[in-house]
């Protein structure tokens, strides 16, 4: 008895160090995107070269689907599923204009719904940048990309290749 109660003195005052793994402990993922356009373009470009007329709402790249979900000058989001698993992956882009208009920050976001999904091989951060691939920014000027391994699941183990 003496020494459970010595034990939990000791680690009460010097603390327990438990590692934890850097990042999220849920599969998601979160990238900024810095673009040498107006955001105005960034909304025409998207939706001029991905939303293709299907039934349910979808807008389509090779090899890939998003239900767009909601979509303005500002935000869009949609759902993701992955095609063996059906897993569903929610995804949201923000845009925010800067440097008196002439850029725009496109900050987006993906995160798995199924709770349990703690790694999933970069799939969040391919959902994001293949709709920015398959929309043509990565090709516009001034196109910067920032995202670490602590805020985007496997950033490391992605291929996004399509």
């Amino acid at each position: 008895m003496y020494l459970q109660t010595w034990l939990i003195v000791v680690f009460g005052i010097l603390g327990v160090s438990v590692p934890v793994p850097a990042g999220p402990l849920h599969a998601q993922c979160s990238v900024d995107w810095y673009l040498g356009i107006p955001c105005k373009d960034h909304c025409r470009l998207c939706h001029g070269r991905t939303e293709v007329s299907v039934p349910g709402g979808r807008f389509l790249l090779p090899q890939r689907s998003v239900q767009l979900l909601s979509a303005n000058v500002h935000f869009t989001a949609g759902k993701h599923t992955t095609p063996v698993k059906k897993f569903v992956d929610d995804v949201s882009f923000r845009l925010v204009p800067s440097d008196l208009y002439t850029h725009c920050r496109v900050s987006g976001f993906s995160i798995s719904e199924t709770w349990y999904v703690a790694f999933n091989h970069g799939t969040n951060y391919c959902n994001l940048y293949n709709l920015m691939e398959g929309s043509g920014l990565t090709d516009v000027p001034g196109y910067k990309e920032m995202t670490s391994a602590f805020i985007c699941t496997q950033r490391s183990r992605a291929n996004c290749t399509v």
